[in-house]
């Protein structure tokens, strides 16, 4: 493992919550709203879509096959390293029901030999799911998650502070910022939060874990240059939930700044984290990407189905 600069964003100054809507960092919603528009409506929403039995490529040295399992969950594929970024197989996430099936099944996957998981929230660090996978693999995670990963099978778990790197063999991979939050419970501010650059037979994979927009992005293209880049586009409405995630809008500028080639959406359509209908967010990503001209760049993947570069 090698070190930078080591950085970490001071944690927030504990105050005890007055309301419901302290619980969450940018004060999103009231209970009402909150189960009405989160819990209640997707009670009543078909689950959609099916999930396929993959047919993975032979792959060329040089050549990744990613595939969308949903929401933020990826498997990552070269010829000799398999990667799964946030898995998460669930139908339910406590009352949150999801409402796009996950592309394939757990059975279907690969062996995997490295697990990446961007921070703790339940929606990407999925215990269950975790637990599921076979147990000769490595972990690697934000500073303060490892005691979570203990006893899910983990043959190794890792932690890394931003620009933090670990190699093995040929592969590397290195955390960096986001401007999200990784508190997994009630002021749980020890635990870390951020994205993560793969590096392997020439290519590197950016996956931006959760994040509103800022300026990191412009600093991880610059010191990282990742040639394709995951990106989430969904839950930014209200307009408060943009202190912590993206819209398309902003996506496609920190696309820009981080001056990928490839621009592959996420996080949107599998569940209903925000008050923006499911479909906008790639609707609304198809209309930006057209007028600024990026739209061949801009790569949407169908869940389950393997795409290679």
């Amino acid at each position: 493992m090698t070190k930078a600069t080591t950085h970490r964003p001071e944690p927030p100054r504990k105050k005890f919550p007055r309301s419901f809507k302290d619980l969450t960092p940018a004060k999103h919603f009231n209970p009402r709203t909150f189960f009405q528009e989160l819990i209640w409506k997707g009670w009543f929403t078909p689950r959609r879509g099916e999930s396929r039995r993959p047919v993975f490529p032979k792959l060329k040295t040089g050549e990744v096959a990613i595939t969308w399992i949903g929401h933020a969950s990826f498997l990552i594929q070269f010829t000799d390293l398999n990667v799964l970024v946030d898995p998460n197989f669930a139908n339910w996430l406590f009352l949150m029901k999801r409402i796009k099936h996950a592309g394939l099944k757990i059975k279907d996957l690969p062996p995997i030999d490295l697990v990446l998981l961007t921070h703790a929230h339940f929606d990407h660090f999925h215990k269950p799911t975790l637990r599921k996978l076979a147990a000769t693999k490595i972990g690697v995670m934000p500073w303060g998650v490892g005691d979570l990963a203990r006893n899910l099978g983990f043959a190794r778990i890792v932690e890394l502070d931003w620009w933090e790197s670990f190699a093995q063999k040929d592969w590397k991979v290195t955390f960096t910022p986001s401007k999200h939050w990784g508190a997994r419970t009630l002021h749980d501010s020890h635990r870390g939060y951020g994205g993560f650059v793969l590096e392997h037979q020439g290519r590197k994979i950016y996956h931006a874990g959760d994040s509103a927009y800022f300026d990191g992005f412009t600093e991880i293209g610059k010191k990282l240059a990742p040639e394709i880049a995951l990106l989430p586009i969904g839950a930014y409405h209200p307009e408060s939930f943009r202190k912590v995630h993206m819209g398309p809008d902003e996506a496609v500028t920190a696309f820009k700044d981080l001056r990928a080639k490839v621009f592959v959406p996420m996080h949107y359509g599998t569940f209903k984290l925000s008050f923006e209908s499911m479909e906008e967010p790639i609707d609304w990503l198809r209309e930006i990407a057209a007028e600024e001209h990026i739209l061949k760049r801009v790569k949407i993947l169908d869940e389950g189905r393997p795409r290679v570069f």
